[in-house]
């Protein structure tokens, strides 16, 4: 994992979200804390804990992005909840538990993934070699032991006489006689050298061969249980697993399509499922990051109306988690002591005053998020490494359309997105994508037909195609 310092973070962070400065340094200070704490002595070392974050600010000015971006830049497993999900009853509704389990699962495949990237180079040279034995097999005995002979060249899969039927010269003519079968170990070798070269070269990519892939067929279960119904899924799978044995299937692919396949189920073998678990519940338990989004909408000690849990007992349910405790999951028992909390809301209604006492003792960082006004749209638009301005050119370039934003167009979209956001729901940066798409709404679906060609977009296009909607505030109301 890179080290970065605070100041780093920042600067990673200002490539992707504009201003927010505050909300860069909490997040920025509170990951190298996590630094930190790994290079304190080992017995003060479990005493220190993270400290939560709750960002307040309207939807859409970046608080999602910021957690999202700095959980990348830390490569720590990183999960969004909502924490109204937990208030609803019935079918719907989730144990709070449950975000625990969705983390370590999450951890478990990017950990998996890194592990099989490893041993990506070896799982490609089996892979290789397994694609020779099916193109060029040794011949069997009678009882099924191997022989030093060639088997006969099967055509339909693919073998030597159909590489050589493509006009590739694999061998001497010798070989191409029916002595292949003569028990000439040297001709093997040296036929199968020759084949692999072909194969590294990808001039035998095209080709079909018959893979044999295996099946597992297991029945669908849905059990309901305390520990939740994602959990009783995978056990049924491990319990079942052995008496329903994988059956297997033969296919044509194509030579190319067959090395991904068997490179994929070796790097599954190689890997060691023991380390991977091992590793990723220890990722979650040192610099695991949980996003609890929505958190204003539990905020507060009476019930609402109609079929919701009780908000306090929600937060009475999140804060032994967020306290630190120990959660089982299909992995083993995880501890929840050290995983960073970012909270956020809108906070409209309620304020964080309204949480109980002990769920905003867990909380110790409060931060604003400024609302955005039209200097930042502009910045938005533009500053970004992935500005929308810079995606909606790629999107159109990918159609051999070249857009071209003047910068009167850009400030004036950035203008009418302030407007909109002032007149109705505020809703931040997203009233940029509703007018992006509204504004090259015709372009978008003409592009196939403009081939080649250029279209600037100024202040006289942005108008004319937004005036109406501007105008018409009922109206923009629904359409932006």
């Amino acid at each position: 994992m890179q080290t970065f310092t605070p100041r780093e973070i920042v600067s990673e962070l200002d490539r992707y979200i504009v201003g927010q400065d505050k909300a860069k340094r909490a997040v920025a200070i509170a990951l190298r804390n996590r630094w930190r704490r790994m290079r304190v002595p080992e017995d003060l070392r479990d005493e220190i804990a993270p400290k939560n974050i709750i960002m307040i600010g309207p939807t859409g000015v970046g608080k999602t992005e910021i957690a999202r971006r700095l959980a990348k830049l830390s490569q720590a497993p990183f999960l969004k909840v909502e924490a109204s999900k937990f208030t609803e009853v019935g079918y719907v509704g989730r144990d709070v538990e449950s975000m625990i389990r969705d983390l370590v699962e999450l951890a478990v495949n990017m950990v998996r993934a890194e592990e099989m990237e490893k041993v990506k180079v070896k799982a490609e040279e089996l892979a290789e070699e397994k694609i020779l034995d099916i193109l060029l097999p040794k011949r069997r005995t009678p009882e099924g032991r191997p022989d030093s002979g060639f088997a006969p060249p099967d055509p339909d899969m693919g073998g030597i006489e159909a590489a050589e039927a493509g006009g590739f010269d694999l061998v001497e003519d010798e070989t191409r006689t029916p002595q292949l079968g003569s028990g000439d170990e040297n001709s093997y070798e040296k036929t199968r050298e020759k084949l692999k070269k072909l194969l590294r070269e990808g001039k035998l990519d095209d080709r079909q061969l018959e893979l044999e892939t295996r099946e597992r067929n297991i029945p669908m279960v849905e059990i309901f249980s305390a520990s939740g119904i994602e959990e009783m899924d995978i056990n049924i799978k491990d319990m079942f697993g052995n008496l329903f044995p994988g059956k297997t299937k033969k296919k044509k692919v194509k030579v190319k399509e067959a090395q991904n396949i068997i490179a994929a189920e070796e790097a599954q073998r190689l890997v060691d499922m023991d380390k991977v678990v091992g590793l990723a519940v220890k990722k979650v338990e040192e610099s695991g990051i949980i996003f609890l989004d929505e958190i204003d909408k539990i905020a507060g000690r009476e019930s609402a109306h109609g079929p919701d849990v009780s908000r306090e007992g929600v937060q009475r349910d999140i804060l032994p988690i967020v306290e630190g405790s120990s959660i089982n999951t299909k992995y083993g028992i995880v501890k929840t002591d050290h995983i960073l909390f970012i909270a956020a809301g809108a906070f409209h209604v309620s304020k964080p005053s309204d949480l109980i006492p002990e769920l905003q003792g867990r909380f110790p960082l409060r931060v604003e998020l400024d609302s955005l006004d039209k200097d930042d749209f502009v910045k938005i638009l533009t500053e970004p490494k992935n500005a929308l301005i810079t995606q909606y050119i790629a999107l159109m370039d990918t159609e051999t359309v070249s857009l071209q934003f003047k910068e009167d167009a850009i400030d004036e979209i950035a203008r009418m997105a302030a407007q909109v956001n002032e007149r109705s729901e505020n809703i931040g940066a997203r009233r940029l994508h509703t007018i992006l798409e509204k504004l090259l709404d015709e372009i978008s679906f003409k592009a196939p037909e403009l081939m080649k060609k250029k279209i600037k977009i100024d202040r006289d296009y942005v108008q004319e195609r937004l005036k109406d909607i501007i105008e018409d505030q009922d109206l923009s109301k629904y359409i932006l």
